[in-house]
């Protein structure tokens, strides 16, 4: 019991960071995966993680339950990293929706059970593909392994509450709406011309009920752009997963002090 006990607290400890971090992050958050699966591989990798850091001799004690808060914190805030900067796409499908009419019908997402935009659900399940095609998920497991090495087991105060800390963060979500809004300018800035030209020939050909014509007109438009550009914005979801991993890595290094 006397070594086995030192070695537990450790383990519990990255236990809770991991099991944290996919309580949040994407791909492992979601209510379609069972709950049991998330805890088998939360515990699996918290084990071979466990073998692989440096981690002193932890005692059981008073703060002992600080570290386990701080260890929840963490996970909890590198998850939301990621979720919050790949929600840039549903933002992105958001501003698109409003163009084209269809904001007046959300839909639920199945996998967090929250209302959202249709192209917004349809963008995401397309760049999750993407995310599991190119080994995204392997990336985020990537940075939950590094955090140690920035952020140590047994370092019980988080500087949180600095300025540069969330100033950071400020900027991290401030750069989620620019990819949000680089993404859907193309549809968005081509919609805009659409409604310029079914003015002119609402204000030229009165005959023509530009209410019933402009609908269906700005729905072809719509999916031909969206045709044309669809290659572009993978590209710009591709740049969004290397923005998320070194946001991640910048907040680690941030609140680790390194």
């Amino acid at each position: 019991m006397e070594e086995l006990v030192p070695k537990f607290a450790v383990f519990l400890l990255v236990l809770v960071r991991v099991a944290s971090f996919f309580v949040v992050s994407p791909i492992f958050a979601y209510r379609t995966i069972p709950a049991m699966h998330k805890i088998g591989l939360s515990f699996f990798l918290a084990w071979i993680m466990y073998y692989t850091i440096k981690a002193p001799t932890i005692d059981i004690d008073a703060a002992y339950f600080l570290l386990i808060i701080k260890e929840a914190i963490v996970g909890l805030a590198l998850g939301f990293i990621a979720y919050m900067i790949m929600s840039a796409v549903q933002m992105a499908g958001g501003f698109i929706d409003f163009q084209m009419g269809f904001a007046i019908a959300n839909v639920i997402d199945p996998q967090t059970g929250a209302q959202g935009p249709l192209m917004g659900q349809y963008f995401y399940t397309i760049t999750l593909l993407f995310l599991l095609a190119t080994n995204g998920h392997h990336l985020l497991l990537d940075g939950i392994f590094y955090s140690y090495e920035t952020i140590p087991i047994n370092e019980m105060f988080i500087p949180f509450g600095d300025e540069n800390v969330v100033s950071y963060m400020a900027r991290a979500f401030n750069q989620t709406f620019l990819v949000a809004f680089q993404m859907s300018i193309p549809l968005v800035g081509s919609l805009f011309l659409v409604d310029v030209a079914l003015g002119i020939v609402a204000r030229t050909v009165p005959q023509v009920n530009i209410f019933v014509v402009g609908v269906p007109v700005k729905i072809i438009v719509s999916f031909i752009i969206l045709i044309a550009v669809f290659g572009a914005m993978m590209m710009s979801v591709r740049s969004l997963f290397e923005y998320a991993l070194l946001t991640m890595r910048g907040f680690m290094h941030l609140i680790g002090g390194t």
